[in-house]
């Protein structure tokens, strides 16, 4: 995530430099102005630029899946890309606001003179000036509802619907008032992509169309909740379109206004068009799912998605696995799949760490599941009773081995510590996977 943002704002950079460095750019006698100018021109075009792809990011394009390792990734990004799109169309609206402050400690002296136009075009830059201005408040507000983690997901979601406009205000703006020297040089065609792509992306989002290819309709076959806090929702798909490998999750959607959550597909593909999904109460929408939905009901899966699956696993490697909770469900579809050909599962350590070992729903079915694949090696531990293993124990059952690659689900603390654990005993062999649902 780091080295692709790192590689965007550089290119973006550089155009900029190419055009304020260009034979024939402005030059004044006041280095104050020229560096308000620059700021504005720089910090506004990195601003849009990151809030396209962002934008581009937010529609779940399939081809840009595998490139950037999964959706959880392609996620990050979008959302690391927003926050900085927004902390430098504040510092655009901060240098915009510096001209006074020029004035009284420099003077007007090489100030830029303003590109003059008339007639329609000069009341379109005006119009761009407010949407602007309007549309970097409301996507600061945005920024604060979107750290707040306090404030209630179901809300956030429905105001985070406006993002697309607010982002067609911001192009309009960036396209009426970006030097009319750009759309000659690099800088302006580089500018012209990102605007295109963001605009298209926001009219797939406003037009209900984001991933609508990836979309099927399904019929719940039986709800059940084998534990007090998990529900389990087995479906039939109507289309025989969708086929998943095993470990992958989809978006779905029970209530159209509550909208899609992203659950792991429990099961694997068996051909009959059978999804399992194993639900965490973890919020008030899932905590009550069970009383929710019926035999019968209508749901919309949109998927599938990640890169959690047991092709990527590398058979030179040990395999070491490490569930906690809910984060077993892909590891069961993961048996479940190898389970139809023993001879060819990996050599691999399955820990499962479990609150209550005796009523865990999933317990005697990673048993009997793993009772069939000899070369997989089970270990359950119950956390309730003491046995809490930390993450320099887990790599430590590796131990005397030249190559380990860790696949983990679970919290997201002990994943840190599994993945800097598995860092200091194999620098440069080690190989760490996880899938991070944070959507927000």
């Amino acid at each position: 995530m780091k080295t692709l943002l790192t590689l965007f704002v550089a290119v973006l950079s550089l155009a900029w430099a190419t055009a304020a460095l260009a034979p024939g750019a402005e030059i004044t006698t006041s280095l104050p102005w020229i560096a308000r100018q620059e700021g504005l021109y720089l910090t506004g075009l990195l601003s849009i630029g990151l809030m396209s792809l962002a934008m581009v990011l937010a529609v779940r394009p399939a081809w840009l899946e595998r490139p950037l390792g999964g959706l959880d990734r392609a996620y990050r990004v979008h959302k690391w890309a927003g926050i900085l799109a927004i902390a430098l169309a504040a510092t655009h609206w901060l240098v915009e606001m510096s001209d006074d402050i020029i004035k009284n400690i420099w003077g007007k002296a090489g100030k830029p003179d303003n590109e003059h136009v008339t007639g329609v075009l000069a009341g379109l830059q005006d119009l761009a000036e407010d949407f602007g201005e309007w549309a970097i408040y409301a996507v600061l507000a945005m920024l604060v509802l979107s750290l707040w983690k306090r404030f209630p997901y179901a809300l956030w979601r429905h105001a985070h619907r406006i993002m697309p406009v607010l982002y067609l205000m911001l192009a309009f703006h960036a396209a009426l008032l970006a030097p009319a020297t750009y759309w000659t040089q690099p800088v302006g065609a580089l500018l012209a992509l990102l605007l295109s792509a963001g605009t298209i992306a926001s009219i797939i989002s406003l037009t209900g169309r984001i991933a609508h290819k990836r979309q099927f309709g399904a019929e719940i076959v039986s709800v059940s909740s084998p534990a007090p806090d998990i529900t389990e929702v087995q479906c039939r798909l109507a289309s025989p379109h969708f086929t998943h490998k095993p470990g992958q999750f989809a978006f779905v959607t029970f209530d159209t206004l509550e909208g899609a959550h992203p659950f792991t597909i429990a099961s694997a593909d068996q051909g009959d068009g059978l999804l399992t999904f194993q639900v965490k109460g973890l919020g008030d929408y899932t905590r009550k799912l069970a009383q929710r939905l019926s035999t019968g009901q209508r749901l919309r899966i949109e998927g599938p998605y990640g890169h959690f699956s047991t092709d990527r696993l590398d058979h030179n490697a040990q395999q070491l696995w490490v569930a906690a909770g809910i984060g077993v469900t892909p590891f069961i579809a993961w048996l479940e799949s190898l389970s139809a050909t023993p001879a060819e599962a990996p050599v691999a350590r399955l820990h499962y760490l479990v609150r209550d070992e005796r009523n865990d729903p999933f317990v005697e079915r990673l048993r009997a599941l793993c009772s069939v694949l000899p070369s997989i090696e089970l270990r359950i531990h119950d956390t309730g009773s003491g046995d809490r293993p930390d993450a320099e124990s887990l790599i430590g059952t590796a131990n005397n081995v030249e190559k380990l690659e860790v696949w983990f689900c679970g919290p997201q603390g002990l994943g840190a510590q599994i993945r800097s654990a598995l860092e200091r005993h194999f620098p440069t062999k080690g190989r760490f996977h996880q899938e991070l649902f944070e959507m927000r």
